[in-house]
């Protein structure tokens, strides 16, 4: 239903000005979520997301994730991949954030995994959604797995110094990542920076814990918010979240 037509059907929403929610769900089996995410289709029922990101950094593989896929598929949005690695590949998903960790320091996350990836999201014919992923906290698993050298926020030119390279290179999708569980979201200031200098798509994650934050993220000029940690915490602060979002 939705292969094909993800980036159009995120892009024609921003240009008519509407903000977006995507709630990520973690497969990870020693996390527990693979054994309640049966509830998140009834958790988030009435909720208006406009889609699901399936994946994570650690522990996980292809027959997780299409599990989950197949759980999250009633909920009705685009299914799309969010790969910590190449296990993280599925054929069920709809589209895949292909990204490159530009602020890493291994090679392997910056293009190393892309060119393993790059067949098998070719033969699965998923939908590739061409991702900047900018990790601006320190910290987390996502910054030790992938060897990431965190921005500093105060300085946010160097957050959209990586943006300008990133389109100028063709991407047309940025993910600035605070980190899973991450202390701190991402600085509207760094949002601001981005969408001052590029075009991009910008997706902002971690550490998002308040109707308030969200909106000025995204009053930054943020394109989507994700919503993670807080959804498995605490469900009813994050469908506050998504009402104050669907608000603006």
């Amino acid at each position: 239903m939705w292969r094909g037509r993800v980036e159009e059907y995120l892009k024609v929403k921003a240009r008519r000005g509407e903000k977006a929610v995507f709630i990520l769900v973690d497969p990870d089996p020693a996390k527990h979520v693979i054994n309640n995410i049966e509830e998140i289709p009834r958790l988030i029922r009435g909720w208006d997301i406009d889609a699901i990101l399936v994946g994570g950094s650690l522990g996980i593989s292809e027959i997780e994730v299409s599990k989950a896929i197949s759980i999250l598929r009633e909920v009705g949005v685009p299914i799309i991949l969010f790969p910590g690695n190449v296990n993280g590949i599925s054929p069920e998903a709809d589209a895949i954030l292909f990204m490159s960790l530009l602020n890493s320091a291994d090679p392997y996350y910056i293009i190393g995994a892309q060119v393993i990836g790059a067949p098998i999201v070719k033969r699965f014919g998923l939908e590739a959604l061409p991702t900047a992923y900018i990790l601006m906290g320190g910290n987390t698993a996502v910054g030790h797995i992938g060897w990431a050298r965190p921005i500093p926020e105060e300085v946010p030119e160097v957050a959209a110094a990586y943006a300008i390279a990133a389109e100028l290179l063709g991407m047309r999708f940025i993910y600035l990542e605070g980190g899973s569980g991450a202390p701190k979201p991402v600085s509207p200031e760094v949002v601001r920076a981005v969408r001052k200098y590029t075009g991009l798509y910008i997706i902002t994650g971690g550490g998002i814990r308040e109707p308030e934050t969200a909106v000025e993220i995204l009053r930054a000029g943020a394109d989507a918010i994700v919503l993670g940690t807080i959804l498995e915490r605490n469900p009813e602060k994050a469908g506050e979240i998504v009402k104050a979002v669907k608000s603006l």
